[in-house]
């Protein structure tokens, strides 16, 4: 028996954590306050499609840390992944690095809807 509440309760935290994500991308986003916007997945997801005029910096390489001291920590970011985790873990980190608005727009597609940029190639 306790092993089936304990698979339940893994269950219901990975279903939460998943509701979570999308359910903390904003509805829209005024973009005439935002910086820049930031595409954290690999270069090749990148060339897959992103958002016009989007930066990629990939969370998971190796010059991340690097590549993002370039943006000022007052500005204003618009993150985005594939799925919006990789975005929330990126957002905090640079959280702990002193940035503070940071908004994570989920996914590329719904991070199309947030921002009304475009998908390019």
């Amino acid at each position: 028996m306790k092993r089936i509440t304990t698979a339940m309760t893994a269950i219901a935290v990975a279903i939460g954590l998943t509701l979570g994500v999308s359910a903390c991308a904003p509805e829209n986003v005024d973009m005439s306050s935002v910086t820049a916007v930031i595409d954290v997945r690999t270069p090749e997801e990148f060339a897959t499609g992103h958002l016009d005029g989007a930066v990629n910096i990939d969370w998971q390489g190796a010059t991340f840390f690097d590549e993002i001291l370039k943006f000022d920590p007052a500005g204003t970011y618009i993150v985005y992944c594939r799925s919006g985790n990789r975005a929330g873990q990126a957002i905090d980190a640079l959280r702990d690095m002193g940035y503070e608005n940071l908004t994570n727009a989920g996914g590329v597609e719904n991070a199309a809807v947030v921002t009304g940029l475009p998908i390019i190639p």
